[in-house]
This record gives C-alpha cells, sequence and structure tokens, in this order.
C-alpha cells in the first residue's frame, strides 16, 4: 500500500480526496494539503463524517519546493498527486526530483504571466526523473487524462491504423448564474479566450476564438453547438498516436457565456498584465476571479449532464472504420457521492486512477510519461469501477470527409 500527499484544496481535490479514501486497499496514509489548510480540514471533516476515514491535513506553499520537500519527508510520502494550479506544475515536479518520489498531476504547466500552456518544460524535466529513478505521470484528469486514454485503447485494441480524431467536451449542466465557470476562472477564461489551434497533414493549424463552430449530437445530452479550441492533450496525442492526419478539440459554450465572456474581454476584465487602479496595481483578470461565484460553490445548484468523449477512425483488417467511445456523468449524482459537481468529478476520479496505478505499479517506468504511453486495459477497467463508465458506438465513418 502506498503513502500519498496530495496538494490543492479544490473541487478536484475534493473528489481525488474522497476517491482516494474509498480505496484503501492501495492508499495506506493520505495526507492533504494546501495553501490554506482550512479547506483542507473541511474536506477531512467529510471524508470523516461520510466514509469513516481519517485522513491528515497540513499547510503548503505549493511555489516553495523545499518546504514541499520537508512536507514529503514529514509524511513520508511516496507519491505526488498535484491537484493545485498549473501554474504549480514545476516547483512540484522539482520537489518529486529532489524527494525521490512519484509524481502525478491533471494539467500541464501554463506560466502565471503568458496566456499559454505546453508540455514542453515538464518534458525538459524527462532526464531528471529518469536520474532519480521515479515516473512523472501527466495529465490524469479527463481532457486531458481519459481522452488520452481513449486514443490509447483504440489504437492498442480497435484499429491497425488511425487517421483522425475529434475529441468532444460537453457540458450540459445547469447552475442557475448568469456567468459562472466550472473550475479556476483564471484557467477557465484564458483557455476559452486564447486562440485555437488543430493539426493537421503534419503541421498545426491556428484560428481565431471560436472562429469554428459544429453542432453535435451528444448521446444522452442532445444537439449542441461545440466550437474549436486548442486543448493541451493533443500534443502529446500527435507525438504518441501514429498515422494521424488530424486531431482537433471541440467544447461546448451556451450563448450567454459566450456574450458574457466576448464583453468582460472588450472591456480588458480578462487582462494578465498588472494595471493601476485607486495608486495600486491590480491584475484585471485575477479580480475578475473575486466577482465571480466560487467554482467550489456550483455543486449543489447544478443540475444536468456532461458528456466527454473521443470520435475515432481509421483501418481495421483493411477497413474504414470509426468509433465514438464517452463517458455520461450527472452533476447531482456526483454531489451526492463527492459534495462536488461533474466538471470535479470528472477530473478528480481519473486523477485518483492514475495514482492508483502508479501505487500498484501496474504503470511503471522512470522519466515522465503521458497517458496514452501505457497500457489503457487498465486504467479502462478502473473508470467503470470507480464511476466513470464508458461506452462505445460504431459509426458510418465520416470523420475527415
Amino acid at each position: 500500500m502506498a503513502n500519498l500527499l496530495i496538494i490543492g484544496a479544490g473541487g478536484v481535490s475534493r473528489v481525488a480526496t474522497v476517491k482516494c479514501a474509498m480505496n484503501l486497499d492501495t492508499f495506506s496514509k493520505i495526507t492533504l494539503a494546501s495553501r490554506t489548510k482550512s479547506k483542507c480540514d473541511e474536506i477531512a471533516a467529510f471524508i470523516k463524517e461520510r466514509l469513516g476515514v481519517e485522513i491528515e491535513t497540513a499547510q503548503i506553499d505549493a511555489d516553495d519546493s523545499d518546504a514541499v520537500v520537508e512536507l514529503i519527508k514529514k509524511t513520508g510520502a511516496q507519491i505526488l498527486l498535484n491537484v493545485a494550479l498549473p501554474y504549480q506544475d514545476l516547483s512540484l515536479m522539482d520537489a518529486c526530483i529532489k524527494a525521490g518520489i512519484h509524481y502525478i498531476d491533471t494539467a500541464n504547466y501554463e506560466h502565471p504571466d503568458v496566456a499559454k500552456f505546453e508540455y514542453k518544460e515538464q518534458w525538459a524535466r524527462n532526464d531528471k526523473f529518469k536520474q532519480a529513478g521515479i515516473l512523472g505521470l501527466l495529465g490524469s484528469g479527463f481532457d486531458p487524462g481519459v481522452t488520452n486514454v481513449f486514443c490509447a485503447y483504440a489504437q492498442q485494441n480497435l484499429f491497425d491504423e488511425i487517421s483522425y480524431i475529434d475529441i468532444l467536451d460537453c457540458n450540459a449542466g445547469d447552475h442557475g448564474y448568469a456567468f459562472a465557470t466550472n473550475f479556476n476562472p483564471e484557467i477557465n477564461l484564458r483557455e476559452v479566450s486564447a486562440k485555437g489551434r488543430y493539426w493537421e497533414n503534419g503541421k498545426w493549424i491556428e484560428t481565431d476564438p471560436m472562429e469554428i463552430k459544429m453542432e453535435w449530437d451528444y448521446p444522452e445530452v442532445g444537439v449542441k453547438d461545440s466550437y474549436l479550441l486548442y486543448h493541451e492533450e493533443l500534443e502529446s496525442l500527435v507525438k504518441n498516436i501514429k498515422g494521424l492526419k488530424r486531431i482537433r478539440f471541440f467544447m461546448t459554450f451556451g450563448q450567454s457565456y459566450l456574450t458574457h465572456m466576448k464583453c468582460l474581454e472588450n472591456v480588458g476584465m480578462l487582462g494578465i498584465k498588472p494595471v493601476m487602479h485607486q495608486g495600486k496595481e491590480i491584475i484585471p483578470i485575477e479580480f475578475l476571479k473575486t466577482l465571480l461565484p466560487d467554482p467550489a460553490s456550483l455543486g449543489p445548484r447544478t443540475k444536468g449532464y456532461t458528456n466527454i468523449g473521443c470520435v475515432i477512425r481509421g483501418i481495421k483488417d483493411g477497413k474504414d472504420k470509426q468509433v465514438y467511445i464517452y463517458n455520461v456523468c450527472n452533476h447531482e449524482e456526483c454531489y451526492k457521492e463527492t459534495g462536488a459537481q461533474a466538471v470535479s468529478y470528472t477530473t478528480g476520479v481519473p486523477a485518483m486512477i492514475g495514482a492508483k496505478l502508479v501505487a500498484q505499479k501496474i504503470w511503471q517506468g522512470k522519466g515522465v510519461f503521458n497517458m496514452e504511453e501505457f497500457d489503457a486495459k487498465p486504467f479502462m477497467e478502473e473508470l467503470n469501477l470507480q464511476g466513470l463508465p464508458w461506452k462505445i458506438i460504431e459509426m458510418t465513418p465520416s470523420l475527415g470527409e
């Protein structure tokens, strides 16, 4: 059994920690740490009341690698699960290198001063992870994460060659607010307002934000407007899914969300550079974050479903083939189980599964890896066991035409 240190105390952390506490056959000790210890204590109290399981809590500044190393030594942790902000990926990876323990996160590094996310700086630590004899598992959320595993499962079991992939992310939940984000507003709004990008015929093609739209009929949800974005899993899947001709990522947005976001962008509220306000410097998007509802507070208000999956087309036994692999998740059921809505649930559950497979040495290696570089079947089996069952449907081949 493994001694696990979880860093971060938002909605995703709540789900991941609850699910780890439900898998005590794997995790012998769980410590939850965050900058604000009271948030950890609240999650620990929830777990104690619901499951009768006691976890330890601690205060930590995730930007301080040396302090994290000291916490690792104090707790005796063997694995660090990073469910803090993507800005803190590198400091936590460096702490794991110094302490010699495995590292897992759910989203790739994003520089706090540049609206850009990429794996470059995390991949650059591959040699140091090898030298330390430890494994770094990147992007063990849903997208990235489960979507990568869906693609790996298709490559390993369903196709001889894959040509086209569309990753489709639909949140059809309704929280009742005029405008709110389902996860950290800074990350969410920077991601959505950035230029789109997809890969086709060996090169990246850039688009204006929300330039490409399609309608898609999501099973158990219905037809929704879906917009092309750049999303981080594309970067690794282009490397690891052989024979690709094109890969894209689409996400659903309602017109009200887009109207609010455009207005905020037009008046500068999505800015990430400091501006002067009454003699003080403020960062507009950080100020906006204080005005918006806390994503962690949306759980009891949100009703409806998410549907996230991959449409994959390729060749099997010389024949054209297309499949749709997806999961449907209910916001209200997620809240009943964990106290968080489905957007947090669909990220937190895979975070736990990634940690579980590393702890059980089912996924092994020295260095830095993306999800699709491992055998997909064990992860797919755990999804069905841990609350994110998936379905595969055969489709008439049309993707790429």
